[in-house]
Order: C-alpha cells, then sequence, then structure tokens
C-alpha cells in the first residue's frame, strides 16, 4: 500500500502583539479591551509591519463608562493607524505611548505565530477584544439601555458634547452623597439635568431619587442661583411587561413613577428623548 507524502505544515509568521486596553478609572482598575496592535519580525528590522485594529462595538465601553468619549477613542486609532504607517524606524513603543491617553494602556508585547497578519489580527480580536457571541446578541436592559438611548437622541441632536454629564450630587447637597446625575445644562435661568431610572425589576432608584431631590433643587438654588428641572427618563410601562395582565408589576410601576412625580420630578420615557433632544438643541441654539 502505498502512503501519500506528508505534506509539511504551512509555516507561520512571527508575531508579537499588545492589547489596549480602556480604563476609565485607574485607581479602580477595571478595564475593557479595545484594540489589538500585531507587528512581524524583529520590530527594529527594516522589513517589519505593524497593524492595528479597534472594536467596532463600543457597548461594553459604555457599560463600564457611560461617558466614555468613543469617537475620541475611534479617531484613536486611525492616527495610531498613521503614525505607524510614517514610521521610519520601528520604535512602536515610542509612538504608541505618544499617542495613547490616560484612559487607554498598552500590555506588554506576547510573542504569536500568525498565517499572517490580517488572519492574525482576525483571530486576536475574536479572543481577546470582541465580546462573545452570546452577549453581542444580547440587549440592553435596565439603566444601561436608558443610558444609550439618551446618549443616543442627543447625539443625533448634536448637543451630546454641550451637556454636563456625571455631575456630582455632592456639588449641590453635601459631601460624600455618592449620587450622579447622568446628563444636564443651562439654558437660561434654569438648569435641567436628566437621570436614566430603571424600574425593572424594582424602584430603590426611584426612591432614591426622590429623596434627594428636594436637596438638590435647594443647593443648586443656592450654588448656581437658579431653579431645576430634575427629569427621570424610564422605561416605557410596556416594555418591561408592567400592564394589566401583570397587575402586581404594573402597580410597582405606578409606585415608582408617583414617588418621584410627588417630589417634582418630571418623569417621562425613552419614547420622549427624541422630543427632549430636540428642545436642548433649539436652547443650546445649535
Amino acid at each position: 500500500m502505498s502512503s501519500r507524502p506528508v505534506q509539511p505544515a504551512p509555516s507561520r509568521l512571527a508575531c508579537e502583539f499588545q492589547l489596549l486596553r480602556y480604563v476609565p478609572d485607574p485607581v479602580r482598575n477595571e478595564f475593557i479591551h479595545i484594540g489589538v496592535v500585531l507587528r512581524s519580525a524583529d520590530p527594529s528590522s527594516a522589513g517589519a509591519r505593524s497593524e492595528i485594529r479597534f472594536t467596532r462595538d463600543w457597548r461594553r465601553v459604555r457599560c463600564l463608562d457611560p461617558d466614555a468619549d468613543t469617537a475620541l477613542l475611534e479617531g484613536m486609532e486611525a492616527e495610531l493607524r498613521r503614525r505607524l504607517d510614517e514610521d521610519a524606524d520601528g520604535r512602536l513603543r515610542r509612538i504608541l505611548s505618544e499617542s495613547l491617553s490616560l484612559n487607554v494602556q498598552m500590555t506588554e508585547p506576547k510573542a504569536y505565530l500568525a498565517e499572517s497578519l490580517p488572519a492574525g489580527l482576525d483571530e486576536l480580536m475574536r479572543l481577546y477584544v470582541e465580546p462573545p457571541k452570546r452577549e453581542r446578541t444580547a440587549r440592553l436592559a435596565g439603566r444601561a439601555a436608558i443610558q444609550a438611548r439618551m446618549r443616543s437622541e442627543f447625539e443625533r441632536a448634536g448637543v451630546w458634547d454641550l451637556l454636563r454629564k456625571r455631575i456630582p450630587a455632592s456639588d449641590y447637597t453635601r459631601p460624600g452623597d455618592p449620587l450622579r446625575i447622568d446628563a444636564g445644562y443651562r439654558p437660561n435661568g434654569v438648569i435641567k439635568m436628566f437621570q436614566a431610572v430603571a424600574l425593572d425589576p424594582g424602584v430603590e432608584m426611584a426612591k432614591v431619587l426622590a429623596f434627594s431631590a428636594a436637596s438638590l433643587r435647594a443647593g443648586v438654588e443656592r450654588v448656581e442661583k437658579a431653579g431645576l428641572e430634575l427629569t427621570a427618563i424610564v422605561e416605557p410601562a410596556a416594555q418591561i411587561g408592567a400592564t394589566n395582565d401583570d397587575t402586581d408589576r404594573l402597580a410597582l410601576y405606578r409606585f415608582g413613577v408617583e414617588t418621584m412625580e410627588e417630589h417634582q420630578i418630571r418623569v417621562l420615557t425613552t419614547s420622549d428623548l427624541g422630543r427632549v433632544a430636540e428642545t436642548a438643541r433649539i436652547e443650546l441654539r445649535v
């Protein structure tokens, strides 16, 4: 019986890779991998090549940090790629160190064997950066979903960058208050603040905001010499199953809404955000 000759395994390209990670708070050391830098051969040699790729799905970054400037991160990818293309001496670490912001860190280089640079980038992105398939298909829920919708509508109106974000309540109440308001702006003699409040599975967030409303209002009047219009953005009742078919959930939903309204908090749903953002555009004269 004749045997077929064993084909030699295709040679793989010797490379090094480094991961880029977004770190919103270096003290807490929580991070999300957002990109990969892959380079072939010896980075000091004349034949070395480098490739860089960032994620296209920023949901996990926004979950970790709702105020993350993803447009800046996307621009950083283009700037790094341009500088890598222009680099003549191969000093990759210097280029990256000069270009990275304080919130983006780079891991130490690791050896890697790739079929090619594009194939290697694809594999490393799957392994380290892109969310698992199950996570990619999952929808945002709760407060994260409301925040994402809020940002999307304000961005569509062109005013997101003009808003204050994560406003410390302690600026207006007292030191140690952990509450932060998602966004706000001052059009005239009134300050408008917006807070995402999830009413599913419970109303704890609504009660916290209601408890804080009077102190916030008094503090804004004292510090800013202005009135406060505080708006809670909630899910539509039907979206979380708060209907006549589920009387317990509907009662809980109504309790949360009415509790906030009793403390002079305007309550709107995510369906109203387009109108809210358009009003902000007009008032900010964009």
